[in-house]
């Protein structure tokens, strides 16, 4: 089953800057091979939910990194027979905008 999971993690109580923490985060996501998206929120990644769940829990540890607690948001559109459901939303909402130009 297709999964698009956006997620926001950040460690608590390790300063006031967590782009080092985040940096971790994202870069498990990227050499994870999976499509994915980083925008100033969150980080975006699809595949099968086995394989985004895992990298979602591998990328909450790298972030966790040297902090005793951390906090997660997380939002997930689980449907069947979509792919690249990533990409292919953002373009519906282009061509609607396009249409209304």
């Amino acid at each position: 089953m297709s999964t698009i999971v956006a997620s926001s993690v950040s460690p608590l109580g390790t300063g006031e800057s967590v782009a080092p923490a985040v940096a971790r985060a994202v870069k498990v996501v990227r050499d994870s091979g999976l499509p994915n998206e980083t925008t100033s929120m969150f980080t975006s990644v699809e595949g099968e939910w086995d394989e985004v769940m895992d990298v979602v829990k591998r990328a909450v540890e790298a972030a966790g990194e040297g902090a005793g607690r951390v906090s997660l948001t997380l939002k997930a559109d689980i449907r069947e027979g979509v792919t690249d459901g990533l990409r292919g939303k953002v373009e519906a909402v282009e061509r609607e905008l396009g249409d209304q130009a």
